[in-house]
């Protein structure tokens, strides 16, 4: 079992730290494209059924977005433990690791799915939505929340694979994903031949399907071609340490990210004060933001892989290069697709609407939030490479932040005295700030850790 499991591993802790991260990243960026154009996808499809269902779909992101992240918190920390057993050469406790996360992960987005479903008409209200919109919400939520579970399991199985080294699978898993879900979109949403036009619940429908395919091939993957989960139901004694060692990162990382959607939501209900057309340019541009910062998510999904072997192997000078060499290339990439945004603005806001208000606060969302998308690089990498170094709860605190002492905050104000330019300025400015922090608190840990392994003079 040691054997196989140490030929399914790819070692990071040998290679140039530049070679490494184009080798592990490059397959990852078209896996996260695919990932993230479910949403857009679905988003521009819904468009064409007019503003109302556009607006109704851009209340569900805090929701959806919140599934999204306790799956990614939930992966961080399959990762980060898996990946610091590699480094250690501990084969077994790896295989142990991932057998007992992956059942831990669906267990934990079975218990988030049951309370949206229960509370979902209260939270949709609580973020603004009207009676009339919880109709259209519901066509959507009802199908794509039991579905979800699914994503949870998948993006988890996929952390097992890259903590191995391995991020070209989980990259071609959510490339098929992600085209099967732009092939069945127009079919299921305006109907086609037999099929009838489902509308809005279409949409959800083509995601759930695509999610169904991608969760019957991984575990497949996982447990019979590579097996890096066992069959066997792990031991009480097994489950309950390898779990209390994942949730001691993975719950913080879960916490962290799922202060993405909670912000998103009350961002919505400042926005939703300017009325529906902001909220619908709002969550277009929403959907936008994962692909203008591609790079940074995958990334932030194959570098702690990276730092944590390197971590268990007690190479935390390879950590710091890692750490350095990414943050510094992710600040230039984003400027540049800044560029690019900002001069195709007026061309992507009339692909999402022909709604003249609407085209008027898409083009001011790209011309002013993107440009702070280094920023968001750099707290977001900071985050992953924190859980990475087994400190979750400084992760945790970096997110809490800025999400409620910079980024909403300054909106808040800057919408308050400037309307929706000071909103997006607001915003920008708050990532700005927390930036300069989450450097900060990187290199702390760091000297922290490289302290701790400093050899102990003995006294002559």
């Amino acid at each position: 079992m040691q054997e196989k499991t140490k030929k399914n591993s790819l070692s990071l802790v040998d290679n140039p730290i530049p070679k490494t991260l184009v080798r592990i990243t490059t397959p990852m960026i078209l896996g996260m494209a695919m990932l993230f154009t479910f949403s857009l996808v679905d988003t521009l499809f819904i468009s064409f059924l007019g503003t109302e269902p556009l607006t109704a779909i851009s209340f569900t992101f805090p929701v959806t977005f919140m599934i999204m992240s306790l799956a990614i918190g939930l992966g961080i920390g399959t990762s980060a433990v898996i990946a610091k057993y590699l480094g250690k050469s501990e084969f077994d406790k790896a295989k142990q690791a991932s057998t007992v996360t992956n059942y831990l992960a669906i267990f934990c987005a079975l218990i988030i799915v049951l309370l949206c479903w229960v509370f979902n008409d209260a939270i949709f209200i609580g973020i603004g939505a009207s009676e009339e919109m919880l109709i259209l919400i519901r066509q959507y939520m009802m199908i794509w929340l039991p579905g979800s579970i699914m994503i949870v399991a998948i993006m988890n199985g996929n952390s097992i694979l890259r903590a191995h080294g391995n991020t070209k699978t989980p990259s071609l898993l959510m490339a098929a994903s992600g085209l099967i879900n732009a092939v069945l979109d127009p079919i299921l949403i305006f109907g086609l031949g037999p099929v009838p036009a489902m509308g809005i619940a279409g949409a959800a429908l083509a995601t759930l399907i695509s999610w169904l395919i991608g969760f019957g091939y991984l575990t497949y993957l996982l447990l019979y071609r590579l097996e890096l989960i066992s069959r066997i139901i792990p031991s009480r004694a097994v489950f309950m340490s390898s779990s209390r060692e994942m949730l001691r990162i993975g719950i913080p990382a879960a916490g962290a990210n799922m202060m993405t959607p909670i912000a998103a939501g009350v961002m919505t209900a400042i926005a939703s004060g300017f009325g529906e057309s902001a909220v619908a340019a709002f969550g277009v541009g929403s959907r936008i933001e994962p692909l203008a910062t591609l790079l940074i998510l995958a990334m932030s999904s194959t570098l702690p892989p990276l730092i944590s072997q390197n971590f268990g192997a007690g190479r935390i000078d390879r950590v710091s290069e890692a750490y350095r060499i990414s943050t510094r290339f992710i600040v230039g990439w984003q400027l540049l697709v800044y560029v690019v945004l900002a001069i195709c603005a007026p061309l992507i806001a009339r692909i999402f609407s022909d709604d003249p208000e609407v085209i008027s606060v898409i083009k001011l969302y790209i011309w002013i939030l993107p440009l702070g998308y280094g920023f968001q690089g750099i707290i977001i990498l900071s985050n992953s490479s924190l859980n990475a170094l087994h400190r979750p709860v400084e992760a945790l605190y970096l997110s809490a932040s800025r999400f409620f002492v910079f980024y909403v905050p300054l909106a808040w104000l800057g919408s308050h005295y400037f309307g929706l330019p000071g909103f997006f300025i607001g915003a920008m400015i708050g990532n700005g700030l927390m930036a300069m922090i989450s450097l900060r608190t990187f290199k702390k840990a760091v000297d922290l850790e490289q302290r701790q392994l400093a050899p102990v003079e003995e006294p002559s």
